[in-house]
């Protein structure tokens, strides 16, 4: 608890540095272009449009319930989005800021939380997307959508245990960064982002459970489509001691190999 705390201090007094970090990581990614931040917009607009082509006038899915299939899918997709985004940066967090990570008084912890901020930034602006979707599709967000800051801070202290381990342990073995893009792409396709989870047989929907992704994909089609509170989801008892133990296991790995970051940078 108390180094919990100190790291909530760390992060409240380098608040300043963790924005310029996420400023930076956004320049990076869209100062030089003829658009520049508006690729911020661009991006998401047009993965909506080409999943409506595909699912809404291609495929003519059938809708989820009484429910339009691309509001469905979107819901879901949109915090995959951002775990995914968040668990490849993050991994490459200390490697990314090796010249940080070489001052003795830089809190490097804080590396894979500017990432997550970067990656929320554009995650607001997807939401915001989904809004207008929902409401225009005659489903506007009720009072179960203020649940999204719980869901989003369950997604962020999952992500973030998980990048405290692997950003440490790419320090050391390089070829982890390509192995979580592996993996991401394997949880894609063992998480219901795409699918129905009812299409399982009732022993592996059970099992399914202990998958965290589900818990924060399905999360925000509870909050803001299927309209159920999260103390009445039964997932929420298997999401949070796995995420615990997570985050514990990260942040000891993190503390156990922090000393040698800089003997390998």
């Amino acid at each position: 608890m108390k180094a919990l705390l100190s790291f909530l201090k760390t992060l409240y007094t380098r608040r300043e540095t963790l924005w310029a970090l996420a400023w930076r990581d956004l320049k990076i990614r869209y100062i030089g272009s003829y658009l520049g931040f508006l690729w911020i917009f661009i991006q998401p607009a047009v993965t909506v449009l080409l999943l409506w082509i595909i699912f809404g006038v291609g495929f003519r899915s059938q809708p989820a319930g009484d429910l339009p299939f691309i509001v469905w899918l979107l819901a879901g997709y949109f915090p995959w989005l951002f775990l995914s985004e968040c668990l490849v940066s993050g991994t490459t967090a200390i490697r990314d800021n090796a010249y940080l990570v070489q001052k003795i008084v830089f809190p490097v912890s804080i590396l894979p939380v500017a990432k997550i901020l970067t990656a929320l930034i554009i995650h607001i602006f997807l939401l915001l997307l989904l809004f207008i979707m929902l409401t225009a599709y005659g489903y506007p967000p009720t009072w179960h959508a203020l649940q999204l800051p719980y869901y989003l801070f369950a997604a962020i202290f999952l992500i973030l245990g998980a990048t405290w381990f692997s950003s440490a342990v790419n320090v050391f073995i390089r070829d982890l960064g390509q192995a979580i893009g592996v993996l991401v792409q394997f949880a894609f396709w063992a998480t219901p982002v795409f699918w129905s989870a009812k299409m399982l047989p009732e022993k592996w929907q059970l099992l399914l459970n202990f998958n965290p992704l589900y818990y924060i994909t399905e999360g925000y089609r509870y909050a803001l489509i299927h309209r159920k509170w999260f103390w009445e989801v039964e997932t929420t008892f298997y999401f949070w001691p796995v995420a615990c133990v997570i985050f514990l296991a990260g942040a000891y790995f993190f503390k156990r190999l922090r000393p040698h970051f800089a003997d390998v940078l």
